[in-house]
């Protein structure tokens, strides 16, 4: 049988782990090491953003977070063992990206449940 979006956004956050917008900002508040990454499109990045986020659209995930990639993201291809916070606006290409970059031997991966549309809902801080 055929697999539907469903299906596949379920597999996802099987094998991810999921954080909510107050443990984030916990982290936040706290000064804790942690790489936020925004993989929605360069629009969307320019006009609100989680503090201190890094563009890397999910289109780009895997060469820019690939050592050997000659054009690499600077913070991101060398986070393998850092905390690393996937974002995008409700949940899904981050899941999907933090699949992805578990994967790649990145070990502390996490998705923020319900994406940018909860957090601006939560009214918790954010740049543009």
């Amino acid at each position: 049988m055929a697999k539907s979006l469903a299906d596949f956004i379920r597999d996802a956050r099987a094998q991810i782990n999921e954080v909510d917008c107050d443990r984030v900002e916990e982290w936040l508040d706290a000064g804790e090491d942690v790489l936020i990454v925004d993989v929605r499109e360069v629009e969307d990045f320019c006009k609100a953003r989680l503090p201190g986020a890094h563009h890397v659209p999910r289109g780009h995930l895997e060469a820019l977070a690939d050592l050997e990639y000659g054009k690499a993201h600077p913070a991101l291809s060398k986070a393998r063992e850092r905390r690393v916070l996937l974002y995008c606006d409700s949940g899904t290409r981050s899941a999907f990206a933090a699949v992805t970059l578990l994967q790649m031997g990145f070990t502390q991966v996490y998705s923020l449940a319900g994406g940018m549309v909860v957090w601006e809902a939560e009214d918790k801080p954010i740049e543009s």
